[in-house]
């Protein structure tokens, strides 16, 4: 193409960088290859021959195809477009998900995001498998050979039924709630978070009576409303309507227990699409779900041995 362009060698080879005696030899190994004579050369002119122009646009057309290739490579290669894998712990409200969601594709419109319904085990499990990109995880858990988001605290407060004595506070003592039964999200999903909230319920005076597990809204809803029990969860939960006839949730008083979550990823894979995503779920965790910056200092590895513990 240059030098059908300039129709001299020289100034052909200026334009390309390179010396004018291997210019010319390419060119006569490319007529070799081609089987046909792309240039008749004078010592004072190079012209192009009938077959060079016809296959001059197929040429610009390969260039083209080949610069497009390596911005494509580009973009993949500084998360720009592809598949991300992403995940997000199964208790986050619709809401949250569908802000998410729209925060990202606005952000990075050209990438893929797959994104599963995984809890925080399950996604640790997947990372250390290289099944997964980035998530959204809650602390404690074991985040050995993982980068972290800032970490965001929502506070918890509590399910009970409409007619409950401690329906009727505005704020709920933990202390309170001694007789009731709790209900928790399965021990597997997040260990050491299912051992520090029993552990903070204890040192608030809260210890009870039986724990039960469930997770799925209308599971819960049925063991709170016929066994005596209450569940512990943040006020935009999918069970904390306040148009429900039979379930009111209430705040904790002084705000002893929350969950606390950031977005995780392996280390040395952060680029663009991961940052995006970082962003969009820290955006919508703080418009949708009332997080807010963690400023306690209070650790995120597990303890050596994490169980209930007083």
């Amino acid at each position: 193409m240059a030098v059908a362009e300039e129709s001299h060698f020289g100034r052909a080879a200026a334009r390309l960088g390179m010396a004018q005696p291997p210019l010319s030899q390419r060119i006569a190994r490319l007529e070799k290859e081609l089987g046909v004579r792309l240039f008749e050369r004078s010592s004072r002119r190079v012209t192009i021959t009938e077959a060079g122009t016809l296959l001059l646009a197929e040429a610009r057309e390969l260039l083209a195809r080949s610069d497009a290739l390596l911005a494509t490579a580009r973009r993949i290669r500084d998360g720009e477009t592809g598949l991300l894998r992403a995940a997000l712990s199964p208790e986050f409200s619709g809401r949250t998900v569908a802000a998410l969601l729209s925060d990202f594709r606005s952000r990075h419109s050209g990438l893929e995001l797959e994104l599963h319904e995984l809890s925080t085990a399950e996604q640790l499990a997947a990372f250390a498998a290289h099944r997964l990109d980035v998530g959204v995880i809650h602390h404690p858990c074991d985040v050995t050979g993982l980068e972290l988001g800032p970490v965001l605290r929502r506070d918890l407060g509590v399910l009970l039924p409409r007619g409950s004595a401690q329906a009727a506070r505005a704020e709920v003592p933990l202390a309170s709630l001694t007789g009731y039964d709790l209900v928790l999200f399965p021990r597997a999903h997040a260990p050491a978070v299912y051992d520090d909230l029993l552990t903070a319920c204890a040192r608030g005076g809260y210890t009870p009576a039986a724990v039960r597990h469930g997770q799925g809204a209308s599971f819960v809803r049925g063991l709170v409303l016929s066994s005596g029990a209450v569940a512990l969860g943040p006020r935009d939960t999918q069970l904390a309507d306040p148009a429900d006839p039979d379930l009111v949730w209430r705040p904790l008083a002084g705000a002893p227990l929350a969950w606390r979550h950031s977005v995780a990823w392996p280390k040395g894979r952060g680029d663009a699409a991961v940052d995006a995503f970082a962003e969009a779920a820290t955006h919508a965790l703080r418009t949708t779900a009332d997080a807010r910056a963690e400023t306690a200092a209070r650790p995120l590895h597990l303890r050596p041995a994490s169980e209930f513990w007083l």
